[in-house]
């Protein structure tokens, strides 16, 4: 799974990058000057406190915003030149999201959940079906296709979310704090199939996360502060790290 990339193009490419939002005529950057490139099979983390600019960053990442300064280069294609129907082809493509909060359609099955986006390619409905229920065995839930999101627990849940991330066979899979909802047991196991998937497929795994354990999983940690990169590091952090990112908080902490 690497979303048909010619070899060597990065998966996201960001150069120069900030992003200032407007807020009762006073100019707000919650970016400013970010570099940074994600390549196919990367596993990162994004870490940083509450405002530190990495929510932002990511929805940059997965082309929901577009930066207001700098160069964005998402799957080879240069935001800046694209139309809003082009962009969003190009997520649906590229990018799977998983966040804290599952966004499930609280009354469709699991298969119809995972197999939405596949409508926005012209899919049909056989087809997407066929799709989701293969992805959903994958993340092992292929006994619970037909249960809505009521009838399955936290972490089942997590697991149709990463599903639905997953079936457009995407570059790049961008997770915003995935295991905030979840307890220790469920968190540890949806970190460990992420991870899975990962090695497995080849997909780019972007964790964002508050949590010093659970960004130190990954093979490269991203620490941001006031809206700017602060390191950027294979290495585990030692306690200066820690520190300009806002130190740690417990597992299962939120934001």
């Amino acid at each position: 799974m690497t979303g048909g990339l010619p070899a060597g193009v990065p998966a996201i490419e960001a150069v120069d990058v900030s992003r200032t939002y407007q807020l009762d005529g006073v100019s707000v950057p919650a970016l400013r000057g970010v570099t940074l490139t994600v390549d196919p099979g990367d596993y990162l983390a994004v870490i940083g406190p509450s405002g530190s600019g990495k929510s932002t960053l990511m929805h940059l990442l997965g082309g929901l915003d577009r930066p207001t300064g700098g160069r964005l280069v998402i799957g080879g294609r240069d935001v800046g030149s694209l139309t809003p129907p082009e962009l969003a082809t190009l997520r649906n493509r590229t990018i799977g999201f998983v966040f804290q909060a599952f966004h499930l359609l609280s009354r469709t099955s699991a298969v119809d959940n995972v197999a939405l986006p596949l409508v926005y390619r012209g899919m049909g409905a056989r087809q997407r079906r066929e799709r989701a229920a293969a992805m959903l065995g994958r993340v092992g839930l292929g006994h619970r296709l037909d249960h809505r999101p009521n009838q399955l627990s936290g972490g089942e849940q997590q697991r149709v979310a990463i599903a639905r991330a997953l079936v457009t066979d995407p570059t790049v899979l961008l997770a915003d704090e995935p295991t905030g909802n979840l307890d220790t047991v469920n968190g540890q196991a949806v970190l460990a199939l992420l991870e899975e998937l990962n090695t497995e497929s080849g997909v780019a795994l972007v964790l964002v996360t508050h949590d010093n354990e659970v960004a130190g999983r990954a093979r490269r940690r991203i620490a941001m502060r006031d809206g700017v990169v602060v390191s950027d590091s294979a290495a585990p952090p030692g306690p200066a790290e820690a520190a300009a990112a806002g130190g740690a908080e417990p597992v299962g902490g939120v934001r």
